[in-house]
């Protein structure tokens, strides 16, 4: 995934989200809609199929133990709720029915989780038994979804006399579909993403990972409703710092979906709809960055600058009979996309470092000028130290930025955590203790979460831990590590970081070695590329490390409370919880401050030292080395230099002029 632009869509069922990424990326019924009612958990990626020219969909299982787990804990929670007759048709127990029901009809009621586990049930999935993916491969995008539905969605009404028929969805963990032929997919994978992770915890642990990746979210909603619908509001809100500190999200693109559906009016005339569509659409916009506007949490991580509403219909842009391709803005979408793919070619970057090194080869073919090089390294040498020492000091006072306010975090971390605790672990004021303790056993049962399917929101007891440590660092993480503009990570010093060997390049005086420093040049470039990299990975981690560390703390009282039965089991699980809290949280959140600020510090060493062995490694082998018996590139030297500046736009370029045809070891230089 980090090698491909990633667009994280969300949205609720029936918001249109499948109609508008088949629209989107040009391909007709490729993503199933209408009759199935589609599953929430199951993660589907759609990208390019850069191999051949056939339709594929790779279908990725949890694995056996993990579906054990969850039929050990259904089969525990339903029994509970067998004997609170007022409590059967909660949230969570239709949610475990249904996924019980997909996969095995009736024959879960009456059996054991180890008799669920007979390999007949799985027997037209081989794969998962066996702990493999499984490929689903055809010519057409119509036969790949008739296919794959089964993985993805269920049908309510199958059954009833019947022969049961299964649904598989239960089980897998992810579906990437390949589209062939699909230049908007090239660079770019659309992953259509549950709305805030999952029970399961590898399912939980990819949709992570994958938000964390996105560059782009789409947030999808029926226009209808779009402002005042709760739920795309509340993913917004519980995505937000996973996309934004503990992610690289810079764009968020909230969708108004069907937006050429007009109730009747008066003027049933094509130019008098169509004025009824763009007004509304008009007015939809308003709403909507109006309802924006006073989102704090998210506004934490993201500029009004990042957030763009669009008001789309997947049905006229096919069909066009009110409005036309423009006005539906699919096209806006698709253009997104193709700009994603422009900026994510690699192509610049390759021509760049031929460039560099055919510039240090012909070099160092030339021969003599040593005591020009000399000079040169000298002074690169000097200049080095100085940029370091820039790139050092605003590093330092990051760090001492982190430490207040993480101090400050503890403290406050330490005086709350047990109010936060108590409005966890304990019953809501409108909930009854009798139907609480299931809630509670679902967080111990599931380490600190439970997913409220049906509301849209998470129970998390580490996030709600963490979160005065978290609330305490926002601000200072997001100008040291931007997602937006081009500033980019500690102020912009590692951007700026510069030997100034272009400029040197250019003048007359280091003619000489002006290969040389084109050469170093574009070493810098790569090294910056790099390190920039590095680091959006790396931040990532050092967020989360605030949540991870309080949740490994956690752990043990988990275990604990897991083992609780009987008669008083939720005051016990409860006070296993609070009295596990009330005795670590002196230590607790002072070590995930100090592993937070370790990982810190290992980046930005690691990041001057990557910088500077690198560049003094290419100082040596530019400027110290002899060429000896290396042939003549003047001629691809020539070329590449004119396709550099092609590619950046320019027309000025250099005459090719040469005695004869490439030597052959330059030949088999740029075949390879």
């Amino acid at each position: 995934m980090d090698k491909r632009e990633v667009v994280g869509v969300f949205g609720k069922t029936g918001a249109g989200k499948s109609s508008l990424i088949n629209a989107v990326i040009g391909v007709k019924n490729l993503l199933p809609s209408g009759n199935v009612r589609a599953c929430t958990s199951v993660m589907i990626k759609v990208e390019a199929n850069m191999q051949n020219s056939k339709f594929e969909a790779n279908i990725e299982f949890i694995t056996k133990e993990e579906w054990k787990d969850e039929l050990w804990f259904s089969k525990n929670f339903l029994g509970d709720v067998d004997q609170e007759s007022d409590q059967k048709d909660d949230d969570d127990s239709r949610d475990i029915v249904e996924k019980l029901s997909a996969l095995y009809g009736e024959d879960w009621k009456n059996k054991s989780p180890d008799d669920l586990m007979n390999d007949k049930y799985f027997k037209e999935i081989p794969e998962f038994l066996l702990s493999k993916g499984k490929t689903l491969t055809v010519e057409t995008a119509q036969e790949l979804s008739a296919k794959f539905v089964r993985y993805t969605r269920s049908d309510p009404k199958d059954g009833d006399g019947k022969a049961v028929k299964r649904w598989y969805w239960p089980l897998v963990k992810c579906v990437t579909i390949k589209v062939p032929n699909n230049d908007l997919l090239k660079h770019v994978t659309l992953v259509d993403l549950p709305g805030n992770g999952d029970r399961n915890k590898s399912r939980n642990k990819m949709w992570k990972t994958v938000v964390g990746s996105c560059s782009t979210v789409w947030i999808v909603t029926d226009i209808n409703r779009a402002a005042s619908e709760p739920e795309p509001w509340e993913i917004l809100e519980s995505a937000s710092s996973f996309m934004g500190n503990a992610g690289q999200c810079e764009h968020i693109h909230f969708i108004c979906t069907k937006s050429d559906h007009i109730a009747d009016s008066d003027d049933h005339s094509a130019a008098g709809v169509r004025a009824l569509i763009l007004k509304r659409n008009d007015r939809a916009k308003k709403e909507v960055k109006e309802e924006f506007s006073k989102l704090k949490e998210v506004k934490k991580y993201f500029s009004d600058e990042s957030f763009k509403v669009l008001t789309v219909s997947s049905k006229e842009f096919l069909k066009q009979k009110r409005l036309d391709k423009n006005e539906t803005e699919i096209p806006k979408l698709q253009e997104f996309l193709q700009d994603l793919n422009d900026c994510h070619s690699e192509t610049l970057n390759y021509v760049s470092g031929a460039r560099g090194i055919l510039s240090l080869i012909q070099g160092a073919s030339r021969g003599g000028g040593d005591d020009i090089k000399t000079a040169v390294y000298t002074v690169l040498q000097q200049k080095m130290s100085d940029e370091l020492d820039k790139v050092r000091k605003p590093m330092k006072e990051t760090y001492q930025a982190f430490e207040k306010c993480l101090s400050e975090g503890v403290e406050n971390s330490k005086s709350s955590c047990e109010k936060h605790l108590k409005s966890v672990i304990n019953p809501p004021p409108n909930k009854s203790g009798s139907g609480f303790h299931r809630t509670l056993k679902f967080i111990v049962e599931h380490d600190g979460t439970c997913k409220k399917k049906k509301k849209g929101k998470q129970i998390n007891l580490n996030m709600k831990l963490s979160s005065c440590l978290t609330e305490s660092i926002d601000e200072e993480f997001k100008k040291t590590f931007p997602n937006e503009g081009e500033c980019g990570p500690f102020n912009g010093v590692l951007n700026s970081f510069s030997l100034d060997t272009k400029m040197m390049s250019e003048k007359t005086e280091y003619k000489d070695v002006e290969l040389q420093l084109i050469f170093l040049s574009t070493e810098e470039e790569k090294i910056k590329t790099k390190l920039n990299k590095i680091i959006r990975e790396r931040k990532k981690m050092i967020y989360s490390s605030l949540t991870t560390t309080i949740e490994t703390n956690m752990q043990k009282c988990y275990d604990e409370a897991k083992q609780i039965k009987g008669p008083g089991m939720l005051i016990k699980m409860r006070e296993t919880i609070e009295n596990h809290v009330h005795g670590s949280k002196d230590v607790m959140f002072q070590k995930a401050k100090a592993v937070m600020l370790k990982q810190l510090d290992d980046l930005m060493s690691d990041i001057l030292d990557n910088l500077e062995k690198t560049m003094q490694e290419s100082m040596e082998l530019s400027l110290k080395t002899d060429g000896v018996s290396i042939p003549d590139f003047t001629l691809e030297l020539v070329m590449v230099k004119n396709h550099y500046k092609e590619l950046q736009g320019s027309s000025d370029q250099e005459p090719l002029i040469c005695a004869g045809p490439p030597s052959p070891a330059a030949a088999q230089l740029i075949t390879n």
